[in-house]
């Protein structure tokens, strides 16, 4: 018996093919050594993938790249298997990710590079964090042991915080898309939170690779509002991290670095009581003996001058009684008026003129026998 051939045109044989690789492989992982890397027009890159015994093409858009790449590097791409009508076979790129440590670090040191030289890592783009806030945005992995590291001591060392939390993925292929969409999420509220908290354990190298993509380390520098990035490592340290306003060793460490210990908190304001009520009680001493010292002076300079207000107004006195008419009387002379004048002279009189005549005591009247210009 023989069996039917298949006969068809080139288009039709492309069309087949493709429905046939998208319905046996509708994605596709593949890991391999970079090779021939090339962008072109800023749009898209193609490159190959390769090991000891076979080369893949692949091609991708520049965007689902996840930082700068160099032939050599381990990459594991998901995408779908293709056949072009006029280049052949391509291997569509969907996601690409260095593997293996050496790769990944290589891929963090040649994006480190870059963003370096934009200014990206710059101290002088560091902005203060509240202390403490009063609305935090938290992304990370609800299942994950950093949330609960991170709740429990931020909830033993301070209460009352509204929290606006993102439940994302923080390690794999979506991580870093999940990451970024949450912190411009976050950044595009009406009320955004006043800090945002960007937190995950320690892993391996691949595990952190997300937060060493260039789309994270830009969503975290782009951040309108405070970040504060914690990777539960110690040995490497992400790009995230030196993108972000503030930098904290573990997920724990990121809660005590946002808020302080309550007790210690309450001690404190304690002692500051106490030390207030010291100064207020040394201020009063202290003002009250100045208002005694000042009280003293006044009673001094006032006595001081009651004594020479008195003195002159006893010389005033003295003067004024030198100059009383009583006093010239007193002495045994008298008072001779004429008309109710004082008479001064005797051109005031005629012989004859009545006259009256005050004495110290008493007064009596006589008229003018003689008179003498003399």
């Amino acid at each position: 018996m023989i069996s039917a051939e298949l006969e068809m045109g080139v288009s039709d044989f492309v069309a087949l093919l493709n429905q046939t690789l998208e319905f046996a492989y509708p994605s596709v992982v593949i890991t391999g050594e970079l090779a021939s890397f090339k962008i072109w027009h800023d749009r898209l890159v193609f490159f190959d993938l390769k090991d000891e015994a076979a080369v893949v093409n692949c091609w991708a858009y520049i965007t689902q790249l996840p930082g700068p790449l160099e032939d050599g590097m381990l990459l594991k791409v998901r995408g779908q298997p293709r056949y072009h009508a006029q280049r052949g076979f391509r291997f569509n790129v969907q996601t690409i990710q260095p593997a293996g440590e050496g790769s990944l670090k290589k891929a963090a040191a040649l994006l480190q590079a870059k963003l370096t030289a934009e200014g990206l890592f710059d101290e002088a783009r560091k902005r203060p964090l509240p202390y403490p806030p009063t609305r935090i945005g938290l992304v990370t992995s609800k299942q994950s042991a950093a949330y609960a590291d991170f709740m429990k001591i931020l909830n033993a060392r301070w209460r009352g915080i509204d929290i606006q939390f993102i439940d994302v993925q923080v390690q794999g292929e979506v991580a870093p898309g999940q990451i970024s969409q949450a912190l411009e999420h976050l950044n595009a509220e009406a009320i955004p939170p006043e800090a945002i908290i960007v937190i995950r354990g320690g892993g391996s190298a691949e595990d952190m690779a997300a937060f060493s993509t260039e789309q994270v380390v830009r969503a975290v520098a782009a951040s309108r509002v405070p970040t504060l990035v914690a990777i539960g490592h110690e040995v490497d340290i992400s790009l995230a991290e030196l993108a972000a306003d503030r930098r904290a060793s573990t997920p724990s460490n990121a809660a005590e670095l946002l808020v302080p210990d309550r007790t210690e908190a309450a001690a404190s304001l304690k002692a500051a009581a106490q030390q207030l009520r010291q100064a207020s009680l040394s201020r009063f001493q202290a003002v009250r003996t100045e208002l005694l010292h000042s009280q003293e002076t006044l009673n001094h300079r006032l006595r001081h001058l009651f004594q020479q207000t008195n003195g002159s107004l006893q010389a005033q006195l003295e003067l004024l009684e030198a100059f009383n008419p009583e006093a010239v009387l007193r002495r045994g002379y008298a008072i001779v008026r004429h008309g109710g004048e004082s008479v001064r002279s005797t051109k005031q009189l005629k012989l004859g003129s009545e006259v009256n005549i005050q004495l110290n005591r008493g007064r009596f009247g006589a008229a003018v026998k003689e008179l003498n210009d003399a």
